[in-house]
């Protein structure tokens, strides 16, 4: 105990206690708004338990985040093969009885163990972070490569397999981005780059042909189809039309956070909780949300740029494509621009796995800023 006090004040110094400050800052932020919705009794299904359990997890998470900054991401690299196991087998367990899904839909994205539930799509978001990370690292400038592209092409294919047999197309859309930002920051060459982007129409074409189901279609046609979003205007474009009314009605300041006239919107608490902030703060509550994660884009960038290797610079660059994508997919959602594919903002909305596994990555960003100095570790310092 003593030595581990004897090292803990150069431990919270080379901690990023800004980043650390904003992330908490997203979760008491979006436990208020939660707080607020029950209070207006806006939706049946948001209840106490949803801002109760914001509160809980942003301290989990704080207390995840700071176990993990302190172990030096080097370490934590080395057992690749944990988090690989965990998020896969985490998976797996959807197909069993364990795994649920909303009611009158065919995905099954939850895990029900009775006394809480939690999304393993969220934790392997995390461990795909690390093992990508160490994947590039390990193979450094050999990555462009054939085989080893082809290796890191099938290292990909593994966890969106795994999404796309439980029809979490959303999730599998945002591993495919985060991969390419990594591979993008790695060094992979402009050509393949070229390649990557000239196969998108053909994989739309075949995702559109012969693997999305008719639901699928649908959540799209919405958007660019005027005669579809008029038939569907009370089903699959219900959502984000209330969505669409909802944010337009709190203008510039919004409607207050008590006792005004409020519009429902399925799903307030969670995917849509950014329709709430907009009709209940306005346009201003809009902005100040955004420029609160870009914010925290910047810090996790930051650290991205001193982090001491490429390993380190993976690690931030995945943390920092898991946040920016969530973020443009669940207000591209909200605003009607992009189809509903459930990826709920990053930190704020109901969704404890969700905050957990965000405050887990957060963890991996402040282990790159507190080991950035080559003999610096968290219990000892290397001699020369």
């Amino acid at each position: 105990m003593k030595r581990v006090l004897k090292f803990l004040p150069a431990y919270f110094k080379r901690l990023d206690k800004l980043l650390i400050l904003l992330c908490l800052g997203a979760c008491l932020f979006s436990a208020y708004m939660l707080y607020s919705m029950v209070s207006n009794e806006v939706s049946p299904f948001a209840t106490e338990r949803h801002y109760q359990m914001q509160i809980a997890m942003a301290v989990l998470g704080l207390i995840a985040a700071l176990i993990i900054a302190a172990v030096n991401y080097k370490y934590i690299s080395k057992f690749w093969y944990v988090g690989a196991v965990c998020g896969t087998g985490l998976m797996l367990l959807l197909h069993t009885s364990l795994g649920v899904g909303p009611q009158g839909s065919e995905e099954i994205n939850w895990l029900n163990f009775g006394f809480t539930t939690i999304q393993p799509s969220e934790f392997l978001k995390v461990f795909y972070v690390i093992t990508y990370s160490t994947h590039l690292a390990k193979i450094g400038k050999r990555m462009n490569q054939i085989p080893h592209l082809a290796l890191l092409a099938a290292h990909t294919a593994v966890p969106c397999l795994l999404l796309l047999s439980r029809g979490d197309f959303g999730t599998t859309l945002v591993f495919l981005l985060i991969t390419f930002t990594m591979l993008f920051i790695a060094g992979l060459w402009w050509r393949y780059v070229a390649v990557i982007l000239g196969l998108v129409p053909v994989a739309a074409f075949v995702m559109w042909n012969y693997v999305f189901k008719n639901y699928h279609k649908l959540r799209i046609l919405v958007l660019i189809d005027e005669e579809v979003r008029e038939a569907e205007m009370l089903n699959f474009f219900h959502q984000q039309h209330r969505s669409l009314i909802a944010i337009g009605s709190g203008e510039l300041t919004g409607r207050g956070l008590f006792g005004g006239e409020y519009i429902y919107i399925p799903e307030y608490q969670t995917d849509f909780i950014f329709s709430y902030i907009g009709m209940t703060l306005g346009f201003v509550g809009c902005v100040a949300v955004l420029c609160l994660i870009m914010f925290i884009l910047i810090r996790i960038l930051g650290n991205c740029l001193v982090a001491k290797d490429t390993l380190g610079k993976y690690i931030c660059a995945g943390v920092f494509a898991m946040f920016l994508y969530n973020t443009i997919i669940n207000v591209g959602m909200t605003l009607a621009v992009m189809p509903v594919i459930g990826q709920p903002l990053p930190l704020i909305g109901a969704g404890g796995s969700s905050v957990l596994a965000y405050f887990m990555g957060i963890g991996l960003v402040l282990s790159v800023r507190a080991h950035k100095d080559k003999k610096y570790h968290m219990f000892y310092t290397e001699k020369d």
